[in-house]
């Protein structure tokens, strides 16, 4: 996102002097617990006022940021067109995503209607990557299926049988801070690490962290493990197809923590049918905004591609959690104050998000 040019008049209708409100949606007791914590612990939390509320940012919850300088949403929550000139209308300045993606903002508008945006571009990602790990190992050793197993009394090994993973290839998509401590991970599990990335890092960082750039073809064909670190964005929108999983060895275990939209999850479930791919691990779904982060355990879920994928015993499927440890949630505060903080002294977050 581009930067604007501020005068004297940069924060109109926002009085420096006076406590900044902001509205924050999507809010559950964990975010409640870690903001209120990292608000007692600045100089002058007076000047800070939030309010909390469970809706999604949507057509039907906009109008409850009337009033408000400024609103802090999540990953699921609406940022399209529509909702922003409707915060524009409303008197909205700032959006703070405490979160690191932001495909959920359409940023040129948001520019076209003078609003900023701040982001969290990096909490703790050593847990999405830890996450991954688990997840991949979870699915190797049946560990979910061993755990249940036994708590009904069952104590055989039948149809337990993992693989060691020294000496297995696996694949990283994407090497940005998630993707790294992902290559830590398993190079110390004796893997060999391939990676895929546009942006690459210094060949310095690339030959400590022991692992070696091929094409995505050469990935597919290659990898035991795939684990996706990227953003989600026009080129990467279902990168994970029919096509390119025709192109995967035959048993792959596929890992998601990053977006659900990276992967096409139709052809995901007939690969899965086939037996193509042998193990998913997820933490994103593509249509996961009206399902994730809510309670519909006494209630129908009406999505027949999720109710499918949930069936499959070598699937496991979390809930967006990767992120989920106290120390990120303690970054994700405190970044965002300092984003929060940024804009009222001088009229733009710490961290913008660039298109």
């Amino acid at each position: 996102m581009k930067r604007r040019n501020y005068d004297s008049t940069l924060l109109d209708n926002i009085d420096k002097s006076s406590t900044f409100r902001i509205l924050m949606y999507s809010t559950k007791d964990y975010d409640k617990l870690s903001f209120d914590a990292k608000l007692k612990d600045l100089k002058q939390p007076e000047k800070y006022e939030i309010t909390y509320i469970h809706q999604r940012l949507s057509k039907d919850s906009v109008k409850q940021a009337s009033g408000y300088a400024g609103i802090c949403i999540f990953v699921n929550d609406d940022g399209s067109r529509e909702i922003l000139e409707k915060l524009k209308y409303i008197g909205i300045k700032l959006i703070l995503l405490r979160c690191s993606g932001f495909n959920n903002v359409d940023l040129k508008s948001a520019e076209e209607f003078g609003i900023e945006i701040g982001y969290v571009p990096s909490y703790s990602p050593n847990a999405v990557a830890e996450h991954a790990a688990a997840l991949v190992m979870t699915l190797n050793r049946h560990i979910h299926h061993a755990y249940n197993r036994v708590r009904n009394g069952n104590f055989r090994l039948d149809g337990l049988v993992g693989f060691d993973m020294n000496g297995k290839t696996v694949g990283v998509l994407g090497t940005g801070r998630i993707g790294q401590f992902t290559i830590r991970i398993f190079r110390g599990f004796g893997c060999r690490v391939v990676a895929y990335d546009i942006y690459k890092i210094k060949d310095d960082d690339q030959n400590a962290l022991g692992f070696e750039y091929i094409e995505l073809d050469d990935i597919y064909a290659q990898a035991d493990i795939i684990s996706i670190h990227l953003p989600l964005d026009e080129k990467t929108k279902h990168l994970i197809n029919a096509q390119s999983i025709q192109k995967m060895k035959k048993g792959v275990i596929l890992v998601n923590t990053a977006r659900g939209g990276l992967i096409d999850t139709k052809a995901l479930i007939n690969a899965l049918k086939s037996g193509q791919i042998g193990g998913v691990g997820l933490d994103v779904y593509e249509n996961e905004q009206k399902y994730f982060f809510n309670d519909f355990s006494s209630n129908i879920v009406d999505d027949d591609i999720l109710i499918q994928l949930m069936s499959y015993p070598n699937v496991i499927l979390t809930a967006h959690q990767a992120f989920l440890t106290h120390e990120a949630l303690c970054s994700i505060a405190k970044v965002t104050f300092e984003n929060m903080h940024a804009f009222i002294t001088n009229g733009k977050p710490l961290n913008t998000p660039q298109m």
